[in-house]
């Protein structure tokens, strides 16, 4: 009687961390490209640690930062679409990243075998489709002052169900007026009001910037704080209060 092995239990965390067929860790620097707009897609990245700023770049020559992904997340999934799709947008380090590469067949049947790597990369597309949901809805009705409080808390991992890492990868106030859709004049007279608020604070190393979670207050009231409170108290009727505003006193 030929005896049968049992098939090892597929090991989520060991996979993502290790290299093996179809898979291989690659690192790089800040400012290398990990991979161009218009090129083949044939491959995906995870990012293990650093950051990575997606970038598009019209027919006329204008680039544009569309996000910044951090650790945790996947780069480049449109290749899970065809064997012909082409990158959409050029992928650039941020910082220094340490990254598993995944060729495309061996994603597609990984996906297709593990129940658990499946089950996670679609908990990330759905996390990701919400978020790019969100970020429409943000550019539609939000002022440029939410919308850049928004993506200073995204930066800095607020809301996640770990501990948030406060102190965002660097970023120059264009690359903020990109991604948020205003100018660069803007982005500088905003972080000039959150650093005198205390929301965020420039660190002298680095030039990084470290959000407080005090700055959720400019996305959950319609003015920051200080305008709040010198906001002119609602007509309440009182015959002063008519003749001051110009109207007849009801008798």
């Amino acid at each position: 009687m030929v005896e049968l092995r049992a098939r090892p239990e597929f090991d989520l965390n060991s996979y993502l961390a290790s290299i093996g067929v179809g898979r291989r860790i690659v690192r790089f620097e800040p400012k290398e490209t990990l991979f161009a707009q218009g090129a083949a897609a044939d491959f995906i990245f995870y990012l293990h640690s650093g950051s990575v700023r997606l970038v598009v770049v019209s027919d006329t020559g204008k680039e544009a930062t569309v996000t910044i992904l951090s650790a945790g997340e996947f780069i480049g999934e449109e290749a899970l679409a065809g064997t012909k799709m082409m990158r959409t947008a050029r992928a650039v380090a941020t910082t220094a990243c340490v990254t598993l590469k995944i060729h495309r067949e061996e994603m597609i049947h990984v996906l297709r075998t593990e129940h658990a790597f499946s089950e996670f990369f679609l908990k990330f597309m759905l996390t990701r489709s919400l978020r790019t949901y969100a970020d429409l809805v943000d550019q539609l009705f939000n002022s440029s002052e939410k919308r850049l409080a928004r993506t200073l808390l995204l930066l800095a991992d607020f809301g996640k169900a770990d501990q948030p890492q406060t102190l965002i990868p660097k970023i120059s106030q264009e690359m903020l007026a990109e991604m948020i859709g205003t100018t660069r004049s803007r982005v500088s007279f905003f972080m000039n009001r959150f650093r005198k608020l205390g929301y965020i604070e420039y660190k002298s190393y680095g030039g990084r910037i470290n959000v407080n979670n005090s700055l959720l207050n400019v996305l959950l009231h319609d003015r920051p704080p200080e305008q709040n409170a010198s906001t002119p108290a609602l007509d309440t009727g009182s015959p002063a209060a008519h003749r001051k505003a110009g109207r007849p006193k009801t008798v």
